[in-house]
């Protein structure tokens, strides 16, 4: 950590949480099913490269982004292993997935013949959907499923699909996920029954590991906030009792600490004023750096020196205030825990997200780019 004695703020990335959840998550698996992480979003913050090449340590070498671009940088990152693009690419970017050696995800008959009409030898796999009204191929579709399979220039190597209420426990979304395994089942055979087989299925995310129908085996499993040791919010995590570590804190300088009088008033718009003479600290991290503007106002807090200070004011761009008055001795340089653990206190993304009314998946992954990674 001495490299970063300096630094204003930064994630710290804790490659042995990483590995716990690998083993935990294999674990769950069935029988002839591996991970194939899901790291898109700058592996939902955590930073791509750096949680690709620990993954490839641990023997993983299955991975999939949401974007050419993010495939782009994890070959540029010396990122070996297959590469799966969930979403669109562009017609004007498809020399980008022959360069890169990267899989294209087929979202729809036309789409396919539009990679096919590129003319160059391209591995893909096929979108179906199964209810979720999204990307694929709707599974009724059978024939232009089957058109796409037929297409001389695309090497379709897996099919898969995505379920849609797998994280809910409501009878009518056991019955509705049920219902979307059914129909790529029936993909799957009619597929089968003309000759197409050997193709990689998978169809379940985070939940799906965890949830009633762990048990239907694919061949990859792609797990994503699971995977950072978190799920989306505080109940689901509290429901499934999943033994997940997180795998990142956030963490930041105090830049100096300064007194507020009794009436004055702090921050843009004067938002808050002291109701007594007290002590602020400003944090060097912002909302730039992914901190909701929703713990703004006394909503959140850090940590400082092992105790809770709560945010006062507006989070501004680049700095945020906090009131440290009951906190002895903090000084310019110490170091606020805004993610993470300090003593016996704790915040999770869960806990940001539950006083920001969204789920940790957005907060890791708006965590900003020049907030430094450093592996410990």
């Amino acid at each position: 950590m001495a490299q970063f004695n300096q630094g204003r703020a930064w994630i710290e990335f804790d490659t042995n949480s990483l590995r716990h959840n690998v083993k935990m998550l294999q674990r769950a698996l069935p029988d002839n099913c591996t991970l194939m992480p899901a790291v898109k979003a700058n592996a939902y913050g955590h930073g791509a490269v750096t949680v690709c090449r620990e993954l490839s340590r641990l023997g993983i070498y299955d991975f999939c982004v949401a974007s050419v671009a993010e495939g782009a940088e994890l070959r540029r990152g010396n990122i070996k292993g297959d590469i799966l693009v969930l979403g669109y690419t562009h017609p004007k970017n498809f020399h980008l997935l022959k360069r890169y050696r990267l899989t294209q995800t087929v979202i729809e008959l036309d789409y396919g013949n539009l990679l096919n009409d590129f003319g160059k030898k391209l591995p893909v796999h096929i979108k179906v959907d199964t209810g979720m009204r999204r990307l694929g191929e709707r599974s009724e579709n059978i024939d232009n499923i089957l058109q796409i399979l037929r297409c001389k220039k695309l090497a379709v190597t897996g099919i898969y699909t995505h379920l849609c209420v797998a994280d809910s426990d409501k009878d009518e979304d056991k019955a509705f996920t049920q219902i979307q395994i059914d129909r790529f089942r029936h993909v799957q055979s009619v597929i089968a029954a003309n000759g197409f087989k050997q193709l990689k299925t998978h169809i379940h995310s985070s939940y799906g590991i965890f949830g009633s129908q762990k048990g239907s085996s694919h061949s990859y499993a792609r797990v994503g906030i699971a995977l950072y040791g978190v799920l989306s919010n505080r109940g689901d995590e509290e429901k499934r009792k999943a033994a997940l570590s997180p795998v990142l804190s956030v963490k930041a300088r105090v830049s100096m600490v300064k007194k507020l009088l009794s009436g004055e008033s702090a921050g843009y718009g004067l938002d808050f004023t002291a109701t007594r003479d007290m002590r602020i600290a400003v944090l060097s991290i912002g909302y730039a750096d992914g901190i909701p503007r929703g713990l703004s106002g006394g909503a959140g807090h850090v940590i400082i020196r092992g105790r809770k200070a709560p945010v006062v004011g507006r989070i501004c761009m680049d700095s945020m205030l906090v009131d440290v008055t009951e906190i002895a001795d903090v000084g310019s340089g110490d170091v606020a825990v805004i993610i993470g653990k300090s003593n016996d206190i704790k915040i999770t993304a869960c806990d940001i997200a539950e006083q920001t009314g969204t789920i940790s998946n957005e907060i890791l992954s708006r965590l900003g780019a020049r907030l430094e990674r450093v592996v410990i």
